[in-house]
């Protein structure tokens, strides 16, 4: 190799090293700001507390409308929760949202808890101010799988619907799987309280 080749060479792998060093770094992947569809969103404050539900015991998630960390074990233990799985992309659970919402703001209401899952937190924020739903929100990330979805075991059908008891038991509703109107949502509760 001539002199005039390792120079060049040398010179080459410096300007890699310097392109390199200066490029940014991180996994490839950005957080969105969320703050304006959180705020269209309105939604409630996320639940807090110092219960104990085992079967959610360690599973933190982000609170929707405020990007806060939560864990659901410690914040849903000791009070009766309605929790509500839906996505996006999910037609039947937009027409559930709604009813949920209508639930809650009747009289006697338990806490009701929106977990959204499989798609992006802003997809879900915009989606919940189009609907008029103000429900307190987690998010539960946009992949197949999730911290909140792997603690419950959901089922690949959407949506889905648990009963949290004051003293930490978890219980599927299965009857009915949507729920179409305030009414079945209180016999559902009642059901599995």
């Amino acid at each position: 190799m001539t002199k005039a080749a390792k120079w060049a060479l040398a010179v080459g792998v410096l300007l890699i090293g310097v392109i390199v060093a200066v490029l940014p770094r991180g996994n490839g992947t950005t957080t969105p700001d969320l703050s304006a569809a959180r705020s269209a969103a309105a939604l409630a404050p996320c639940p807090n507390g110092a219960g104990d539900v085992p079967q959610l015991r360690g599973v933190s998630v982000p609170c929707l409308g405020d990007g806060s960390t939560i864990d659901l074990g410690r914040v849903l233990g000791g009070e009766t929760t309605l929790v509500n799985l839906w996505a996006t992309w999910c037609e039947p659970c937009k027409t559930e949202l709604p009813v949920l919402a209508a639930y809650a703001n009747s009289p006697g209401a338990v806490r009701v808890l929106e977990v959204q899952v499989a798609s992006s937190a802003s997809d879900g924020l915009d989606l919940l101010t189009r609907l008029g739903v103000h429900l307190p929100s987690v998010f539960d990330g946009e992949g197949g799988t999730g911290p909140v979805r792997d603690a419950l075991k959901v089922p690949s059908a959407l949506p889905a619907s648990y009963l949290v008891t004051p003293d930490g038991k978890v219980r599927f509703i299965s009857n009915p799987r949507v729920f179409h109107n305030a009414d079945e949502v209180r016999a559902a509760v009642e059901g599995h309280s």
